[in-house]
């Protein structure tokens, strides 16, 4: 008898089903692959940089101040500085500053229906983005 968890009728060969990857254009490994990982401050341990650079991905991840001093304080031996690309950063900011805000909204943040395609869900969401517009563009033209 063999061990529990383990179907000897089922495994490589043995009426196991295969998984063929697809064919064709716009497939493979690099066919949804970002160019850039953004994140936030928070994700900037070693471990979080080096997942995305194992796939071929550039993390976009600014580096702690406290990170800095004890690379700096290493010398040569801390290694080079990361790369951090300022403009992505402040793209990654404004949208996740505009979520932030679409959330906060209560008609938004407790709706039951947040499907795609519910109407009303929509029609809340596209209410809160243009009022977050309009009062943007009052800000700016005083």
């Amino acid at each position: 008898m063999p061990p529990a968890g383990v179907r000897p009728e089922r495994g490589p060969g043995r009426g196991q089903p295969t998984v063929r990857p697809r064919a064709g254009p716009g497939t493979g490994p690099r066919a949804c692959r970002p160019p850039s990982h953004p994140a936030g401050r928070a994700y900037s341990s070693r471990g979080n940089r080096a997942h995305p650079r194992e796939r071929g991905i550039k993390a976009v991840i600014p580096e702690k101040k406290d990170q800095a001093v004890n690379r700096k304080k290493k010398g040569s031996r801390g290694g080079r500085p990361v790369s951090h690309d300022a403009d992505l950063d402040k793209e990654r900011n404004t949208v996740e500053r505009l979520i932030n805000k679409l959330k906060t909204w209560r008609g938004i943040a407790t709706r039951y229906d947040k499907t795609p395609d519910s109407y009303l869900y929509l029609v809340g969401l596209y209410l809160r983005a243009s009022m977050i517009w309009i009062k943007d563009l009052t800000r700016t033209t005083h």
